[in-house]
């Protein structure tokens, strides 16, 4: 380290222009007991985590990490306990050769990985992280040993004593125990799954384990492999949970869990399959606690959100949103409401479920089990004198013709429909049995969408464009002279992505299109007519994205779409 890098943290922050020298001397002074000077200035608002992280890694040049998905082996967890972890505030993180790699909050904190150091016998290589982070790391990786010790399991010998599991996880909690070890292995699940940002979680039996996997980012990875003996005990926890049927293993079953983890409000999808190894549950996870409302969270382009605004502005007709499972096409009709909705509006939505509660809008689910469908739904509704209508999704002919008809009638409807593309939902609907002159009277515009995968800021690498990539821009009438690779490392869990952001293609059905669908014409020439109007399509949106430096050509490729 060179002779003029500054030895202590608050001289970091000054030289770079976090803090002054009356907030180091502020913090010094009233900080307490055994508290470090960077939590002294986060605590007192002159600074954050994420500043001082940033600040430490250009003075020092020390990498900075997001340990939100990275994986750390059971080997490196073992060289420390969760005691010394926790006081000391620093993660284990990879072992290379005979360095290990803890992350922390001060790397300058000398004495800390000097003890670290003697406790491992290994050399001690530090990289930055937000305190965040290591606190989320610990409880992921640490609480999940803990808990699975509890219930007499030892992951990295994959015991199969099967009486000794069952033992275990059937036995009474202690008198001062406040919770069992399957739930809290539930609860650990759980945690895991909100700490990484996962959107689903599976539990896939085998024919001697089964497997926890997250989905993040709209892939799966396997989190942990256990023994298939506690299944049963798991799979019962959880339905109960979700006020599901726990004597019943041969038939499936849905359920739902509103939960909070760690103080932010969680509500879980939960599903159950029967399989020929065992039941098979995937929970779908929807924080509550994140910012997914409004249009400026959905990544449009400038001429994309003017198009948006245009459609949903209009005082009726029927505004889609297309796409497959997964695509996001629920979040757009939420921003959409979020945008309209106001006091001299009444708003309406039916929905299979509610997924998030609106402040303001009259929100209802719809029960098949008594006969309440979208259909019977949306027949009430309209005696209810509303404006604006959010179905959650057009799936039959019946709800279809509803929705024609309220539109028709002076009322905006937004829904979902399970199309490759906006044109092709109208030959969709028209196929469902609409009178082509009636789909044209009532639409107003077709958003169709995918999620394609943020290439990491961290690692991702600038790059000239190879041949055949040159060539699909050029297909387009595009032009590009640089493309960005993803790479992989520590923060992207070596992945080379991190997040996801929509692409979208936007049909805005002016009087030529309204023409065109009154007069039966084709698909194809609809299409060439939306492009003239200034439509782009989805794989030319996509190359957009590309072209921005946002994702790369593989992830396009893999949407499917027509690249010709």
């Amino acid at each position: 380290m060179p002779k003029s890098t500054p030895k202590r943290l608050g001289d970091v922050l000054v030289r770079e222009g976090v803090v002054t020298e009356e907030q180091i001397n502020e913090a010094l002074q009233r900080r307490e007991r055994g508290e470090k000077i960077g939590e002294a200035l986060i605590r007192f608002g002159h600074c954050t985590d994420s500043q001082i992280v940033d600040a430490l890694s250009d003075s020092l040049g020390i990498k900075r990490v997001n340990l939100g998905l990275i994986y750390v082996d059971d080997q490196v967890l073992k060289l420390l306990d969760e005691d010394f972890v926790t006081r000391s505030k620093i993660m284990p993180i990879n072992i290379s050769g005979r360095r290990l790699i803890v992350a922390t909050n001060d790397p300058l904190d000398f004495p800390t990985l000097e003890n670290v150091r003697l406790k491992t016998g290994m050399n001690v290589e530090a990289v930055i992280a937000t305190k965040n982070d290591i606190d989320t790391a610990i409880a992921r990786y640490y609480g999940f040993s803990k808990t699975l010790k509890s219930l007499g399991i030892e992951v990295e010998s994959k015991k199969k004593e099967d009486e000794k599991f069952y033992e275990e996880l059937t036995k009474e909690p202690e008198k001062d125990s406040t919770e069992s070890p399957i739930i809290g292995l539930v609860n650990q699940i759980l945690l895991t799954a909100v700490k990484t940002e996962a959107s689903d979680i599976h539990i896939d039996p085998t024919d001697i384990e089964f497997k926890i996997r997250y989905r993040i980012d709209g892939v799966l990875s396997t989190e942990r492999e256990l023994p298939k003996v506690i299944l049963p005990k798991l799979v019962s926890r959880i339905k109960v949970m979700s006020h599901m049927d726990i004597t019943d293993s041969r038939t499936p079953q849905d359920g739902r869990i509103k939960t909070v983890i760690e103080g932010r409000p969680v509500d879980l999808r939960i599903s159950t399959l029967p399989t020929v190894r065992g039941e098979k549950v995937v929970m779908r996870v929807l924080d509550l606690s994140r910012d997914s409302k409004g249009l400026d969270r959905l990544g449009l382009s400038e001429k994309d959100r003017k198009t948006f605004l245009r459609m949903i502005r209009r005082p009726n007709g029927i505004v889609l949103v297309s796409g497959p499972t997964g695509s996001g096409k629920t979040t757009s009709l939420y921003a959409c409401l979020d945008q309209l909705n106001s006091t001299d509006v009444n708003i309406i939505t039916v929905e299979d479920p509610v997924e998030i509660e609106l402040e303001g809008v009259n929100q209802v689910n719809v029960n098949p089990d008594i006969d309440f469908t979208f259909v019977t739904a949306l027949r009430s509704i309209l005696r209810q004198d509303p404006n604006i209508i959010m179905i959650g999704e057009i799936r039959d002919v019946d709800t279809a013709q509803i929705s024609v008809k309220a539109a028709l009638t002076g009322h905006l409807v937004l829904s979902t429909i399970h199309t490759n593309s906006a044109v092709k939902t109208i030959g969709r609907l028209i196929d469902m049995g609409i009178d082509p002159f009636l789909v044209a009277s009532s639409l107003s515009g077709i958003v169709a969408q995918r999620l394609v995968r943020r290439v990491c800021n961290v690692c991702a690498k600038t790059e000239v464009p190879t041949e055949n990539e040159k060539e699909i821009f050029e297909r387009h009438g595009m032009e590009i002279k640089k493309v960005r690779r993803a790479v992989g490392c520590t923060s992207c869990n070596n992945k080379g992505y991190k997040g996801r952001v929509a692409v979208f293609e936007m049909l805005d059905v002016n009087e030529t299109i309204v023409r065109m669908i009154s007069n039966h014409e084709k698909e194809y020439d609809i299409l060439e007519q939306a492009k003239k109007d200034g439509t782009r399509v989805l794989v030319e949106a996509g190359l957009d994205k590309v072209k921005d430096g946002i994702t790369t050509v593989e992830e396009i490729l893999k949407l499917g779409l027509d690249m010709e």
